[in-house]
């Protein structure tokens, strides 16, 4: 599977600066006026995995193939996208299709790069996106209501999924997106065929200058966006877009100084791809061997010939048993023959559970 990310944000906040910088090109105009990207941008990156590495110097493989990410950098919305504003249903509809949301806002202060409602003030650059989602989805669950009413009065069982989803529009009437609304297991099954895109999982990625790294701890925009992402149980990032399309331009050794020059351990796309896989609950298993060494993306909870099933049908179909080892014992074992020697390699069956990091072989019969 591909996990499919979505960046949005206000226009002149350096979504597209960003999305230049994250993909390593310049597929998105960046400019200092509103609405420079008009038709989405789509970029597909690698997933940054120092595993591969390890593998490929052991088996020497013919192809390294990574997990890939897509990247959509969807045009700025403003305030009536939900009625379709600025081209806003067409945006919606963008943002409808993506796994999860990186939401750009501008925390950085800047005279010479217009702002479109004329100050920096992140609360309420967030409160604009969030309120055109909240707006389409209150729409969503108005119509959902209508036809839970109608099942309730052949079926009174129905009546719980009435007063669910009367809670939930409650909550968004009072401006609330619907990711910090409490669902439980049983609730869950009632939004499988609602999808709400306030529910979405997002990463604030506040853009800050360079200089703000340095005092981030009393950065008070910044401070307001980490407020904010704790109460929607969001996550957040730190980020400098300029900082990050000059770091795209490096090599990987330079690059790694300037990061270590900021403080910082990896690049923004290492950190957004981690926090997209946690806040999606995603892992990857890999596969090795002379012919191709490759990371696999699942979802956490994944049985063994479902993970099979990615890499073809008739694996999951024929699944006979996992071969497993997982990649922290390979790597202090220094080969597979150690450690098959050391009983590290493992037979796993039908019911086994995949962990991130497993490196498999799979037997199959069809």
């Amino acid at each position: 599977m591909i996990m499919k990310i979505g960046m949005v944000g206000l226009p002149n906040v350096g979504k597209s600066t960003l999305f230049n910088a994250l993909c390593g090109g310049n597929a998105a105009q960046a400019a200092n006026f509103p609405f420079a990207t008009i038709d989405k941008n789509i970029g597909v990156v690698a997933v940054p995995d120092p595993r591969l590495d390890f593998l490929s110097s052991l088996y020497d493989p013919d192809k390294v193939t990574p997990a890939t990410l897509e990247i959509v950098d969807i045009a700025g919305l403003v305030k009536g996208a939900s009625q379709g504003e600025g081209l806003g249903n067409k945006f919606l509809a963008d943002i409808r299709e993506c796994d999860a949301i990186v939401h750009v806002v501008r925390c950085f202060e800047d005279p010479e790069i217009i702002h479109v409602d004329g100050s920096i003030c992140p609360s309420r650059d967030i409160e604009t996106i969030n309120l055109e989602l909240i707006f389409s989805d209150i729409e969503t669950i108005q119509r959902r209501i209508d036809r839970a009413k109608k099942a309730a009065k052949g079926d009174k069982k129905m009546q719980a999924q009435v007063d669910f989803f009367a809670r939930l529009l409650a909550h968004l009437e009072d401006g609330k997106p619907a990711r910090s609304f409490p669902v439980s297991d049983e609730e869950e099954f009632y939004l499988q065929d609602t999808p709400l895109l306030s529910r979405k999982p997002v990463i604030y990625a506040a853009n800050l200058s360079e200089s703000d790294f340095a005092t981030l701890d009393t950065q008070e925009h910044y401070s307001s966006v980490k407020k904010i992402a704790e109460e929607e149980r969001a996550a957040v990032l730190p980020i400098c877009a300029q900082t990050e399309a000059e770091i795209a331009e490096l090599s990987p050794e330079d690059k790694q100084l300037f990061l270590e020059e900021l403080g910082l351990k990896e690049s923004g796309l290492t950190r957004i791809i981690q926090t997209g896989y946690s806040l999606l609950g995603l892992i990857s298993f890999l596969t090795a061997g002379k012919k191709e060494v490759r990371a696999w993306t699942i979802r956490k909870g994944t049985k063994a010939p479902q993970a099979a099933g990615k890499i073809h049908s008739d694996f999951e179909k024929g699944f006979i048993r996992a071969e497993i080892v997982s990649f922290d014992d390979l790597q202090k074992c220094g080969s597979l023959a150690a450690a098959r020697e050391q009983g590290l390699l493992r037979s796993e069956g039908k019911d086994y559970i995949m962990q991130d990091g497993d490196i498999v072989e799979f037997r199959f019969n069809v």
